[in-house]
Order: structure tokens, then C-alpha cells, then sequence
């Protein structure tokens, strides 16, 4: 099953050089959903050829605009192409009145209808679930409320060892039953241990987005063993005291935080403008994590 994002922005506060605000799409078994949506998302979505009609979830971490302004011009182009399915979008509750003051005093009514699922700073919520994934918030400590959001792969069903059931010649009719853990049973009553006859599907991959949030451990263990890890890493170390006061993250403590959540991989983003080359950063979060890299837009990382 596919399981990988493209990065569409990986700047801070403001646009910088190459670097756009936040934004990353996400795509899981071939559905997309796009995370924040900071000004330029949808150039970026040109830019990178990601289908604004194939979107059909939007989450929106905070109310800060870096990771939301772009959104009501994705909207509106989405409505002048002509969209008629519906949209789920998962969010602070103001957004909601932010979209409809916009909406309104522009004389626009969306031609498809928008679901709003608001957002709950103060507790983890299951806000997503379907045939493929569970999706939850994550609780973070940001100067206004801010989920980060968990995705998490079903687990899929076991798999058919395909020469020992074409030996004992199996109905079709019991593939179902084996695959969801039952043995077999043949006309003469001997039985055939499941084990015997399937494998395990593999694990279910996780990804972790971790939006603004200062170093705060109350989210760790719910971000545990990530395949991968998205965190904010705005600053250098040296900047820790800018870190504090803007409750942001420097790029060694999201090393640290990968370290103590034992994530398999850890990609950092949401950097300072201050910054015009990233290699410090990179280097510093290194330094209690190995393996990290660096959220650069246009980048498709693999979640495996």
C-alpha cells in the first residue's frame, strides 16, 4: 500500500527565498490529504503536480496564518473548477467562521459541501478513520491551541500462502475466512492451522506530524516508535531562548525527541527565514538523531 508525503512548504512564519509556508500532502493507498495550507499551497500543488480534486481532507494544525491562508483561495479554485464532491475539513472551530466572513463578503457560495470536524487542543481525538488508516490529533504546547496530527495504517489482512492452498485445493469461498485468521477444515474433517496456511501482513507504518509546538514531553509517548516523525525545528540551538518565547522547537531538541520516541526516521521542517542554507540545522539535529533529513519542498518521502 502506498504510503508517502510530498513536502509543498517547509518555511516559518513568512515566505523566503525557495522555502514557502507550511503545507504537505499525504498519500495513503492512493487518497490524498493535505496538511496545513500556508500562502502559495496551491502554487506549490501546480508546481509539484499534486490534483486538488483528488483531495478530499484538509487539516489545518493552528490559526496562525503561515499554515492557513492559502486556504481559502484553494477552496475557491475549487469551486471554480467545479467541484461537486464534498470535503472533509479537520480544523480550530474559527476557521470555520474565518471561511464564511471571506466567503461571504466575496458573494460565494461553495458549489460542494464542506464537513467540518473542529479540533480539540486539550485532548487526543480519533478525527479520521477508514478502510485504510485511523487518524488522530496530537496535543501539542504552542503559544494558541495546535494539534499535530498522528496518521496510523490499518492493520491488513493476513496473506494466502498460494502453493499450499492450490495443493489442497481450497475454495475460493474460504479465502476470506483465512485471511481474516480462521483455520481450514476439508470434507474429511482434518484441520489446517491458519499458520500453516497464511503470513502475517507487515506492520502498520505510522507518520507523525508534529506542527509548532515547544519541547514538551506530554506528546511523546503517543507519538511512539513513529515510522516516520515530522517535527518543527525552527531554530538553531543557540536560539533557545527565542525557541521558549515563541514556543517553538530547536532542531537538537527534535533529535532528542526522535531519540526518546525511538522513531525509525525523522524529518524536520517549519524553518526560520533567518536561515538561507539548512545545513546547520540538519547538523544539529544529527547529533542525537542520525537519521534525519530535511523537509525540502518538492521531496517525496516513502513511509516504510
Amino acid at each position: 500500500m502506498k504510503f508517502e508525503v510530498t513536502i509543498l512548504g517547509s518555511s516559518s512564519a513568512t515566505p523566503i527565498f525557495n522555502r514557502n509556508p507550511t503545507s504537505q500532502v499525504l498519500n495513503i493507498n492512493e487518497r490524498l490529504y493535505l496538511i496545513d495550507c500556508g500562502e502559495g499551497t496551491q502554487q506549490q500543488m501546480l508546481r509539484f503536480d499534486v490534483k486538488a480534486s483528488r483531495i478530499d481532507h484538509i487539516f489545518i494544525s493552528h490559526l496562525h496564518g503561515d499554515h492557513y491562508l492559502g486556504l481559502v483561495g484553494l477552496l475557491s479554485s475549487m469551486h471554480l473548477n467545479g467541484r461537486k464532491k464534498g470535503l472533509k475539513l479537520v480544523c480550530p472551530e474559527p476557521l470555520k467562521e474565518i471561511i464564511d466572513l471571506q466567503l461571504r463578503y466575496s458573494d460565494t457560495e461553495l458549489q460542494f459541501p464542506v464537513e467540518y470536524v473542529f479540533t480539540n487542543a486539550q485532548q487526543r481525538e480519533v478525527v479520521v478513520s477508514n478502510n485504510d488508516v485511523t487518524i488522530e490529533t496530537i496535543p501539542l504546547d504552542h503559544r494558541i491551541a495546535c494539534t499535530g496530527f498522528l496518521f496510523r495504517e490499518k492493520k491488513r489482512l493476513r496473506k494466502l500462502i498460494k502453493e499450499k492452498i492450490e495443493n489442497l485445493d481450497i475454495s475460493v469461498a474460504y479465502y476470506s475466512i483465512l485471511k481474516k485468521g480462521g483455520d481450514y477444515t476439508d470434507e474429511k474433517g482434518n484441520v489446517y492451522k491458519n499458520e500453516d496456511l497464511t503470513i502475517d501482513s507487515a506492520e502498520p507504518k505510522t507518520y507523525a506530524y508534529c506542527s509548532d509546538t515547544m519541547y514538551n514531553e506530554n506528546y511523546l509517548a503517543q507519538i511512539a516508535n513513529a515510522t516516520l516523525l515530522y517535527h518543527e525545528a525552527t531554530f538553531l540551538n543557540d536560539m533557545l531562548d527565542r525557541a521558549v518565547i515563541t514556543h517553538h522547537t530547536t532542531a537538537l531538541q527534535a533529535g532528542e525527541i526522535a531519540l526518546k520516541t525511538n522513531a525509525k526516521k525523522l524529518l524536520i521542517g517549519h524553518f526560520s527565514a533567518r536561515y538561507k542554507t539548512l545545513n546547520e540545522l540538519l547538523d544539529e539535529a544529527k547529533i542525537n538523531f542520525p537519521s534525519t533529513e530535511l523537509a525540502i519542498e518538492g521531496k517525496t518521502f516513502f513511509i516504510e
